[in-house]
């Protein structure tokens, strides 16, 4: 395993947030706050996950693939990232990416730019590990929020329907999804 997996290793304190790994102490609140935005999404009308795949979250974690932004001992927003999505991107994996998934943020935090806050680690992390592109997917039928992440400089590849595959968590398998991706650069 290379150095940019290392637990820690980046932190983002912008703001006075900092961006650090989720721990396994984590995990009730991690998962409350997937139950948070699955009861608030299905509420609004939006596709949500039928479940939470709470084994494929403890690797994420014991991985180091879980991220937490916190202020003033408040998980504010949680993300998992993948180094690799061949199931997803198939042949546009080409190691020079990071992928972000899953990001929820506390409904107590909510309005206060998050995604940004992800969004701008997420670049410093692909400069510092000399990688080209942040890629994630959404909801292929959700336009509001395909919009939300264009405005933030993403662009549309193609909707792709997700495998049915146990390498994927239960909530991301035989989805629809629109996948999206941002040429990281010294501009931007």
């Amino acid at each position: 395993m290379n150095s940019c997996h290392s637990k820690n290793m980046l932190t983002d304190r912008i703001e006075d947030i900092k961006v650090t790994n989720t721990i396994i102490e984590d995990f009730d609140t991690v998962i409350w706050l997937f139950e948070q935005a699955m009861q608030l999404q299905g509420k609004n009308g939006y596709k949500v996950w039928d479940t939470v795949d709470k084994a494929a979250l403890i690797k994420d974690i014991e991985k180091n693939l879980h991220y937490k932004i916190v202020k003033d001992n408040n998980i504010l927003c949680i993300f998992s990232i993948q180094h690799n999505d061949r199931l997803i991107w198939r042949d546009r994996d080409k190691n020079d990416a990071i992928y972000l998934h899953r990001i929820v943020t506390n409904p107590n935090f909510k309005g206060q730019k998050q995604f940004e806050k992800v969004l701008n680690w997420a670049k410093q992390f692909v400069r510092q590990n000399n990688l080209k592109f942040i890629r994630m997917d959404t909801w292929a039928d959700n336009q509001r929020i395909i919009d939300y992440y264009l405005s933030f400089g993403f662009k549309f590849i193609e909707n792709y329907k997700s495998p049915d595959s146990d390498e994927l968590p239960i909530q991301n398998r035989n989805l629809n999804g629109a996948l999206l991706e941002m040429e990281v650069t010294d501009n931007n």
